[in-house]
């Protein structure tokens, strides 16, 4: 009797914390970094920035190629589902491969 009393007795604070929890909020700092100027930075910003920081992009290793770019590029549409169209991603793959 007494372990019933104690389980009614936590399933009715666990009840009652539940009620009272409050969603998590939080807010994102504003990302300061940019994408490097060059042709088909457009296509970069509306599409990659879309989903996260430029810092991500531009802490990439340097001079790795248009394949890099290319499968990193196809990973983000076909692992993460990117809604990059395939001319995007193209343009993309090319202004990364020449500017970083």
């Amino acid at each position: 009797m007494m372990r019933l009393a104690t389980i009614l007795c936590l399933l009715s604070l666990m009840s009652a914390a539940c009620a009272s929890a409050k969603p998590l909020t939080y807010r994102l700092p504003e990302d300061k970094a940019t994408f490097k100027p060059g042709p088909g930075v457009d296509a970069a910003q509306n599409n990659c920035a879309a989903c996260h920081s430029i810092d991500y992009v531009n802490s990439q290793p340097p001079k790795r190629g248009k394949a890099f770019w290319d499968a990193e590029v196809q990973k983000m549409i076909k692992v993460y589902h990117a809604p990059i169209t395939d001319a995007d991603a193209a343009t993309i793959s090319a202004y990364l491969a020449s500017t970083y």
